[in-house]
């Protein structure tokens, strides 16, 4: 057959970027949402997300790319994947209102020859009590990972794909898009694949945890968790590719969901969740790694300390705040004053009192008694340690994603702190 004419249902992070992706390989592709005002930004290439590429990947694939607010249009569409962003409360509890909604839209205006794929996270069982008579209605495991969504999209590294009939043949308008990636495709049943994306942020979060804790132990003895990473990744059974960066928890949301979700249907069904409550366990313990240090060697002392904060989102290259780390430390800042920098995101971001935005982030370090680095932007490696000793007013630097040179800060006569060594 010809190449199917692609349409994607929500136009938030996932199934925007998932979108130009499938234009920039060569696909016809429609992006449709029911808010015409945002329809309106995406066809006047205003895109509501910050990805490193993704304006020149749709600018360079525009003309395979149309957006509309009108649901008849997904009619022309021969596949369409639903890939709205399912939000999630701070208990990382999921809210499929909105899916739901926008899948019965779509269902009642696609063709019945048309493939519909989910693309959204949803718990296990979802899609197979979705099901409908007469349509073909399969479930994909998404690969979005904010600040990388572009490589994600376009270079994914195998389709995990939800079937009613995994021994079966794939549609072929399904089966044509996904070869167009050069990747394997593993088809499997519904609850399968559903819990495939779990496991695989579940593994992650081992990964994280074992990091961290580990890195904290460093602090303690001596040692250097930079110094140990290296030697793990060179094992094969742990991987060059592993999450081995100590940090400062959890964050973002997805991670948060997965154990959420996985704690949720263990409860439901009698098997252990030990392991599970200790990951979200350590997660909270790590991320007040920063208040432990401040109020040890600053707000103890200083009552009318001002702190400078470098970072909102929660990483870098986004501007997702969810669970991050940084608004979760200005929280507990409420009393003092904050002088707050992030490329990205406005200090509006945070209801704190008595944050001012600065205008860089050398700005954000005058006058400040400590300043903390809470997103590893990557422009912020670029501060040099004796202009950050000449405008603040005080010595300690936090910085648990070692941005700065350690030595330069020190040689700085900076007090300076980072994660995984004492």
């Amino acid at each position: 057959m010809s190449k199917p004419r692609v349409g994607y249902a929500g136009m938030t992070h996932l199934g925007l970027c998932s979108a130009i992706a499938a234009a920039s390989k060569g696909f016809a592709t429609l992006g449709f949402d029911a808010d015409a005002a945002l329809v309106a930004r995406l066809e006047a290439g205003k895109l509501p997300v910050v990805e490193p590429d993704l304006d020149d990947l749709l600018r360079v694939n525009r003309a395979r790319m149309a957006f509309s607010a009108d649901p008849a249009r997904l009619q022309d569409c021969d596949l369409v994947y639903v890939a709205p962003d399912v939000p999630t409360n701070n208990s990382g509890d999921s809210d499929l209102a909105g899916l739901d909604h926008l899948l019965e839209l779509v269902l009642v205006n696609t063709r019945a020859d048309a493939v519909v794929v989910l693309l959204s996270q949803v718990p296990p069982g979802y899609t197979r009590a979705h099901q409908r008579v007469g349509r073909l209605l399969y479930y994909q495991v998404e690969t979005l990972v904010f600040g990388c969504a572009v490589e994600r999209a376009t270079k994914p590294e195998r389709h995990i794909i939800g079937s009613p009939e995994p021994a079966q043949p794939l549609p072929t308008a399904l089966d044509c898009f996904l070869s167009a990636f050069g990747c394997p495709i593993l088809p499997m049943r519904f609850e399968s694949a559903e819990l495939t994306k779990i496991s695989i942020n579940c593994c992650l979060v081992a990964s994280i945890t074992v990091a961290n804790t580990l890195a904290e132990l460093c602090e303690r003895i001596g040692a250097d968790w930079a110094e140990i990473a290296p030697a793990l990744r060179l094992d094969r059974r742990i991987g060059a590719y592993s999450y081995l960066a100590p940090g400062l928890g959890l964050a973002g949301g997805n991670l948060e969901r997965d154990l959420a979700t996985v704690l949720r249907i263990s409860e439901e069904y009698g098997t252990d969740t030990s392991l599970i409550r200790a990951f979200v366990g350590n997660s909270a313990h790590r991320r007040n790694w920063p208040l432990r240090i401040l109020h040890e060697l600053v707000l103890s002392r200083e009552p009318q300390a001002r702190i400078g904060v470098l970072g909102l989102a929660y990483k870098q290259n986004t501007h997702s705040v969810k669970n991050s780390p940084s608004l979760a430390l200005i929280h507990c800042l409420t009393p003092w004053t904050l002088q707050v920098f992030d490329p990205v995101v406005p200090v509006s971001a945070t209801p704190h009192p008595n944050a001012k935005g600065a205008a860089s982030a050398l700005d954000a370090a005058k006058g400040v008694d400590a300043l903390a680095i809470m997103t590893p932007w990557p422009q912020f490696r670029e501060l040099a340690c004796d202009d950050l000793a000449r405008v603040m007013r005080g010595r300690l630097v936090l910085d648990p994603y070692r941005m700065l040179d350690a030595g330069k800060a020190k040689a700085a006569g900076l007090d300076y702190r980072t994660v995984g060594v004492a």
